[in-house]
C-alpha cells in the first residue's frame, strides 16, 4: 500500500465501514471483544464460592509481559494454591532467561495477596519451593500459597485500583507535566526493600525517551524478535474471542485496515510496507510523549528478585492509577537477546546501574487518554484439573 491510499483510508471512517461490509454505528458497537474482557466483569463475582477463586479471579487481571498470561495453577489441596508456569507461553526470543516472565507471576502474585486480604484471608507464600534455575524455567512450582482466614488482616488500599489499572500504551499529553510529588508517590508505592528512581527533567526525560526509541526500534528491526512478537498479535474480534491473550489489536479501524488486505502479520513483518513504516512512526510519536520515567532496580538478579520486581511493578502500576497518571512499560533496552546488549549497557549507566544490581522495570508516566482494558483468559482456562 503507498502512503497515499494509506492516509485516504485512515481518514476515511465510512471506507473503514465499508470495507467491513457494513455500515453505520451498529456494526462499529459489535467489534468490542466482549467475551475476552468478560474476565474483568466477573472479577470478585459471588459465584466464586471458593475464596480462592474469588482472589484468582483479581489475579489474573495483572500485568505480564505481551499479555501472555503464563500462569497455571493447582487447587487439588483445601487452602492452598499451587502456582505453575505455562511453559507454552514462554518469549525465548525477546526474554531468552524468562526474567520477565518471572517479573509477571510476582504481579500475580501481589495482585492475589491484595485480593485475598480485600476478602478477609491471610497469605504465606513459598517461593520456588523445589528450586529454580536461573537459565531456563521448567516444571517445578513457582510458589505455594496458603490461605489462613483472618478478619484482622490489613486490607490494602490499593485494592480499588485493580479493576481500572492498565498499562496505556497511547500518545500522552504533552502540555501536561507530571509533578513530582505523584511521581514520588508512585516509587514509594513499591514498598521497602525495592529501589525505584524517577526522572522528570527535560534533558534526562529527553536523554531517555531517545533511548527508549532506539531500543524499540531495534526489537522491530531484529527479525527473530520482532516476528516473535507478531506472532502473538490478535488482530480483529474474532482472533481475540479465539485467543485472548497477546497483543491485541482491535476496533473498527484495525479492523477495516485488516478488511482492505493492509494489515497482515506478512505486512507487519515486511520493513518495506506501509504497515510496518506506520508502526514506527507511530512508536517515535508515543516514545516522544513520555513526561517521565520510572524504574525499579534489585540488588541481584535472582528468581526471587525478579517475582520482588514484579510485585513492586504491580503496586506502582495500582497507585499510578489511583493519581490518574497513565503508565506503560518498556522493557526493550532491559532484554537480553545478544542485539540489545549495547542498549543494555547505555541504560544501565544512565541509571547508575551496578553490577551485581539488577535493573528490572522501566517505562514511562505521562497524563494520556482513557484505555480499554486487555482481553484475559477466564481463571477457570488456568486451573490444572
Amino acid at each position: 500500500m503507498n502512503r497515499r491510499k494509506f492516509i485516504k483510508i485512515a481518514g476515511s471512517s465510512a471506507i473503514i465501514l465499508a470495507a467491513a461490509g457494513m455500515g453505520g454505528y451498529g456494526w462499529v458497537s459489535t467489534r468490542q471483544p466482549e467475551e475476552a474482557l468478560a474476565p474483568w466483569q466477573r472479577a470478585g463475582s459471588a459465584a466464586y464460592r471458593d475464596p480462592r477463586m474469588r482472589a484468582l479471579s483479581y489475579a489474573i487481571l495483572a500485568p505480564n509481559p505481551h499479555n501472555m498470561q503464563p500462569w497455571l495453577v493447582d487447587l487439588r489441596t483445601p487452602d492452598r494454591i499451587v502456582l505453575y508456569c505455562d511453559l507454552e507461553r514462554l518469549l525465548p526470543q525477546t526474554d531468552p532467561y524468562s526474567r520477565q516472565i518471572i517479573i509477571g507471576h510476582g504481579c500475580f502474585l501481589e495482585q492475589l495477596d491484595i485480593a485475598a486480604r480485600e476478602l478477609g484471608y491471610a497469605t504465606s507464600i513459598t517461593l520456588f519451593p523445589e528450586g529454580s534455575s536461573k537459565e531456563k524455567l521448567d516444571q517445578r512450582p513457582v510458589a505455594i500459597i496458603d490461605f489462613t482466614q483472618n478478619d484482622r488482616v490489613a486490607k490494602d488500599p490499593l485494592f480499588a485500583e485493580i479493576l481500572k489499572r492498565r498499562s496505556n500504551k497511547e500518545v500522552y499529553d504533552t502540555t501536561r507535566p507530571v509533578e513530582e510529588a505523584k511521581a514520588a508517590a508512585i516509587c514509594k508505592a513499591a514498598g521497602q526493600g525495592i529501589a525505584t528512581g524517577f526522572a522528570l527533567d527535560m534533558a534526562r526525560r529527553d536523554a531517555l525517551r531517545d533511548l527508549t526509541y532506539r531500543a524499540n526500534f531495534l526489537e522491530m528491526h531484529t527479525p527473530h524478535t520482532w516476528k516473535e512478537t507478531v506472532d502473538v498479535m490478535r488482530i480483529g474480534k474474532k482472533e481475540i474471542e479465539q485467543n485472548p491473550d497477546g497483543i491485541d489489536l482491535g476496533g473498527p479501524f484495525m479492523e477495516g485496515l485488516r478488511a482492505f488486505g493492509q494489515l497482515s502479520r506478512e505486512q507487519m513483518l515486511d520493513q518495506q510496507s506501509m504497515s510496518f513504516v506506520k508502526a514506527t512512526e507511530m512508536l517515535k510519536e508515543k516514545m516522544n510523549s513520555a513526561m517521565g520515567f520510572v524504574w525499579m532496580i534489585t540488588d541481584g538478579n535472582r528468581r526471587e528478585d525478579q517475582i520482588a520486581a514484579g510485585r513492586g511493578w504491580v503496586r506502582m502500576n495500582l497507585k499510578a492509577s489511583a493519581l490518574g497518571v497513565a503508565m506503560n512499560p518498556h522493557s526493550q533496552a532491559l532484554q537480553e537477546f545478544a542485539e540489545m546488549r549495547e542498549l543494555f549497557v547505555e541504560l544501565d549507566q544512565m541509571l547508575q546501574v551496578k553490577s551485581p544490581q539488577r535493573l528490572q522495570m522501566f517505562g514511562r508516566i505521562g497524563y494520556g487518554p482513557t484505555v480499554d482494558a486487555s482481553p484475559r483468559w477466564p481463571i477457570e482456562q488456568k486451573i490444572i484439573s
